[in-house]
């Protein structure tokens, strides 16, 4: 009984408003598994019917069923000490939860949020994409992605490239932030600076899927699932999620407006 296996097959049915309500719950489980309905419809502003009714609509038969089916996806979830969210969890059967979070991850991106990146990539905005550690390795690949796509990319590769092309960034450019730790010092540094500039230039970032500072700070946030891995005391978690969400945004891009900026061949194998 798990909330996201039952939740799955109703994500594409969610209007714009219950998508934000999923995204609030997803961010906030935690806190939401010992709330009333009425303390959460408070803190979405709609009303405990509104409430009431999209909780059915991902599948449940009430709100009690819902924050139970939370509680016992979180428990499950709560097996190791060294966990940074609800999310990431460590695995010794991988593979089908490793399935499980990249399926994830693309069902609950909603489309008007690609349309709205599709739109901003449209206008061949130059593209900073800022990784480090293990997202970094991911990045390179996204990087050659867009890069052979025709787009123009700067992908500052360590501290003082990242330092340096913050002082190059405008306005009409498009920011990626690629990271799992939605509370990087470094990140969160350079956002805050760009927000406070005169020349603030359009931020997306992919975090975890906890409620956190940078996504906070992003004008559009979409989040990844991805279990933890270590070997040897090194980190080796899957990005995967990281790469299937911007080839995803890629091919949206193509399909919007491949007809006129790309000279596109699919093959059906």
């Amino acid at each position: 009984m798990n909330f996201f296996e039952i939740v799955n097959a109703h994500l594409s049915s969610l209007t714009n408003n219950e998508q934000a309500l999923f995204d609030y719950v997803v961010k906030n489980m935690n806190q939401i598994k010992n709330q009333s309905i009425r303390e959460v419809a408070s803190e979405t502003y709609v009303s405990t019917a509104t409430f009431l009714r999209f909780v059915k609509k991902l599948g449940f038969v009430g709100f009690s069923e819902f924050t139970t089916v939370i509680k016992y996806t979180l428990l499950n979830n709560d097996q190791t000490e060294e966990k940074p969210s609800p999310f990431t969890v460590a695995q010794t059967d991988y593979r089908e939860e490793y399935l499980k979070n990249i399926t994830e991850s693309v069902r609950v991106v909603p489309i008007s949020k690609l349309h709205e990146i599709t739109q901003r990539l449209s206008m061949h905005p130059k593209l900073y994409f800022f990784a480090k550690g293990i997202s970094k390795h991911a990045t390179d690949y996204i990087n050659y992605l867009y890069t052979m796509a025709g787009f123009e990319v700067i992908f500052p590769i360590d501290h003082d490239y990242r330092v340096a092309a913050r002082q190059h960034l405008t306005a009409d450019d498009l920011v990626f932030v690629l990271t799992y730790n939605g509370t990087d010092g470094e990140f969160l540094e350079l956002m805050n600076q760009l927000i406070s500039g005169q020349t603030r230039p359009f931020m997306i970032s992919i975090t975890e899927p906890d409620n956190n500072t940078i996504q906070n700070l992003s004008d559009i946030n979409l989040y990844i699932f991805s279990d933890a891995v270590k070997v040897n005391q090194t980190d080796i978690s899957s990005r995967i999620s990281t790469i299937a969400l911007m080839e995803l945004i890629l091919y949206q891009y193509i399909e919007d407006y491949g007809g006129r900026d790309f000279n596109l061949v699919k093959r059906n194998q």
